[in-house]
């Protein structure tokens, strides 16, 4: 018996899926995965980094916005739609209604069911973006923030002290661990 085969899924048709589902799902060249609910730690996190970029960045040319926002990437041939706990772009150019396709800062926070795929799927797209300055990942259950940095060649460099200050240099703004982690610890 042959197994059936599941043909992929055209962008045009995920938008329009997406556009009237009641739950979130991203696109992964063709082929579409429901989001799980987050927690209130991972919530608090995206936040309180999400309402400091806000309060930081607003009026000028980067805008951030928060999980039900999506990054659209094209890597290789294949097209994938993301929905990062916080981005920023500071190419409003690529602002498009539902999705944005120049992302500048991406912050993922990191649930037990999406580490893996945030620490290396989504790790690799993202970095393939041009315009792609820092991607951040923040654990939920301890305190620990990692940024990876073009500049840098992608080297990852961790906090963990609450006293850290840990800096964008992407968007020019820093916060401290503590900050990043009120009212969860």
């Amino acid at each position: 018996m042959e197994a059936a085969r599941v043909l992929p899924v055209s962008v045009a048709d995920y938008l329009a899926f997406e556009d009237s589902s009641g739950v979130r799902h991203e696109y992964i060249a063709g082929e579409i995965h429901a989001m799980s609910g987050g927690s209130v730690a991972h919530n608090r996190i995206a936040g309180n980094i999400f309402s400091h970029l806000r309060t930081k960045l607003r009026g000028g040319p980067c805008q951030v916005f928060i999980n039900d926002f999506k990054v659209r990437l094209e890597v290789a041939r294949d097209e994938f739609f993301y929905y990062p706990d916080v981005v920023v772009s500071c190419h409003p150019e690529s602002i498009e209604k539902y999705f944005l396709r120049s992302p500048t800062l991406v912050v993922e926070v990191l649930s037990p069911s999406t580490e893996a795929i945030d620490r290396r799927e989504k790790h690799t797209h993202y970095r393939q973006a041009p315009t792609l300055e820092e991607y951040v990942l923040v654990a939920q259950d301890r305190r620990e923030l990692t940024i990876f940095r073009r500049a840098t060649g992608w080297q990852g460099e961790v906090f963990t002290a609450a006293d850290s200050l840990v800096e964008f240099h992407s968007v020019k703004q820093s916060l401290t661990l503590a900050e990043v982690y009120e009212d969860v610890f």
